[in-house]
């Protein structure tokens, strides 16, 4: 995912909707390490973003 196009909403609602296919045991055991690698990646994005914004909230609320 380039940094540039990263969407927090999409990549959380990415992330939901390859939990409910793990939910409903809709699981394609070809498609599982996949999934779980791109879920994995999405999720610590969501992280980087997160800390990121936390750091310039921080900042704009001690100036």
């Amino acid at each position: 995912m380039a940094k540039n196009s990263f969407n927090y909403s999409e990549a959380i609602a990415e992330v939901e909707r390859i939990l409910e296919k793990f939910r409903t045991e809709q699981l394609d055991v070809d498609q599982l390490t996949t999934d779980v690698k791109r879920a994995t990646t999405l999720i610590a994005a969501c992280r980087e973003r997160l800390t990121k914004v936390e750091e310039e909230v921080t900042k704009i609320l001690e100036a």
